[in-house]
């Protein structure tokens, strides 16, 4: 029989949590006897939602104006981009459709002798392209291949993959893609190694048809460690050096370095070579054009005037040849420093770079000309306000006129 008078025996029956076991039972007996304090609406609060996994306890920044407008655009170019992507594959099915009609057509107006002949002389012709693409393959195989023996080093440098976001990784595995078809079809083509290449980099150049069977050397490691017996060889080319490269030594190792990065990384590439004590040059542009904007220029770019200079020997064509309009401040004017005699005998040298060029040039300098002098926003919007002030001047005088 419980004693209902021992403190004992009611701590056994109605257990207390640790912050309250110094309070007597009757408080506690008091309590569960009370009715239950009401809220105010002001005062009343739900209790917070768990957050799940994926969620942090601090939230996200809202987006700046600016960065809201980029990603409308980046939407927006990827829904056309889609979209261009299906109507150019409809058109080409309506293509191979009209070309089976028009082919089934032609054989159908045909008596058989003719119809036989005309088929004949088709499969002839396509086994001709079949025969000349494995001749041309053949050819470059062979060019690569002496390449690969003692042809000139050029090295993309990819250890600079962690400061790149997803998008300028796969801008630059195109420009890689780019820079090995150049090499193919070049005359002269170079030796290109990529260093460096593992991680997300690696990852995006494998998913690339026909990666493993591409004829360039294919290292994870540094070009320091790849070419630690011939490091007194290894030159990095970079917009940021003093030293200007005016010919391609054969013994001489290039690098170039492979990062996309918007101009967010100034004096990278300079730093890292001087750091690990390597020489350094960069391209004569400034001696035969004149930059509207930095010298700075794309992987595939500099690959390929590297590859053109390999075959002319000649910068000012390979420069012309390569660099867009777009980046030059005058269409053919040559850099500051050289003399009139300079000057008019390079005027003759438009012939080495072809007159189709020179015409194409000048009349992409007078569309750009024609875009900035008649379609300029700023004074689009102004010249629409002047005419709204014109329109009210206008309605007021008509009014005073009335009265």
């Amino acid at each position: 029989m419980i004693n209902w008078c021992n403190i004992g025996a009611w701590k056994t029956l109605f257990p207390q949590p640790p912050q309250q076991r110094l309070q007597s039972p009757l408080v506690a007996a008091s309590r569960l006897t009370q009715p239950p304090i009401t809220l105010s609406p002001f005062l009343q609060m739900e209790p917070p939602e768990p957050l799940q996994n994926d969620q942090t306890a601090a939230a996200p920044p809202s987006m700046s104006k600016n960065a809201q407008k980029r990603l409308l655009r980046q939407q927006r170019f990827e829904a056309k981009k889609v979209e261009k992507k299906a109507q150019m594959k409809e058109h080409k099915k309506r293509e191979a459709e009209r070309k089976r009609t028009e082919w089934a057509e032609k054989l159908a107006s045909l008596d058989e002798e003719e119809r036989e002949k005309l088929i004949e002389q088709r499969k002839g012709l396509r086994r001709e392209r079949m025969e000349k693409r494995s001749e041309e393959k053949g050819q470059k195989l062979e060019r690569l291949q002496q390449a690969r023996a003692n042809g000139q080093n050029v090295v993309i440098d990819l250890e600079f993959a962690h400061l790149m976001t997803s998008t300028e990784l796969s801008s630059l595995v195109q420009q890689i893609m780019y820079c090995y078809a150049l090499n193919g079809r070049c005359p002269v083509p170079a030796h290109i190694w990529l260093t460096g290449c593992k991680g997300e980099m690696q990852d995006q150049l494998t998913r690339i048809p026909g990666y493993d069977r591409w004829l360039i050397e294919k290292e994870d490691k540094s070009y320091i460690e790849s070419f630690k017996d011939q490091k007194e060889n290894l030159v990095y080319l970079t917009a940021d050096s003093e030293n200007v490269l005016d010919v391609l030594d054969p013994k001489a190792i290039y690098i170039i370095g492979g990062l996309v990065d918007r101009n967010r990384w100034k004096g990278l590439t300079m730093d890292k070579a001087n750091e690990q004590g390597i020489k350094t040059a960069k391209l004569p542009i400034g001696s035969y054009l004149k930059m509207s904007s930095s010298q700075v220029l794309t992987v595939n770019q500099v690959v390929e005037i590297l590859l053109k200079f390999l075959e002319s020997g000649d910068w000012k064509h390979s420069f012309f040849e390569v660099i867009p309009l777009r980046k030059r401040g005058e269409a053919g004017t040559e850099g500051e420093g050289k003399d009139e005699d300079e000057t008019e005998a390079g005027a003759d040298d438009e012939d080495s770079i072809g007159m189709d060029t020179i015409k194409r040039q000048k009349g992409r300098a007078s569309v750009q000309r024609l875009k900035l002098e008649y379609f300029n926003p700023r004074e689009t919007k102004q010249n629409f306000v002047n005419g709204l002030l014109g329109v009210t001047d206008i309605f007021w005088y008509l009014i005073l006129m009335n009265n």
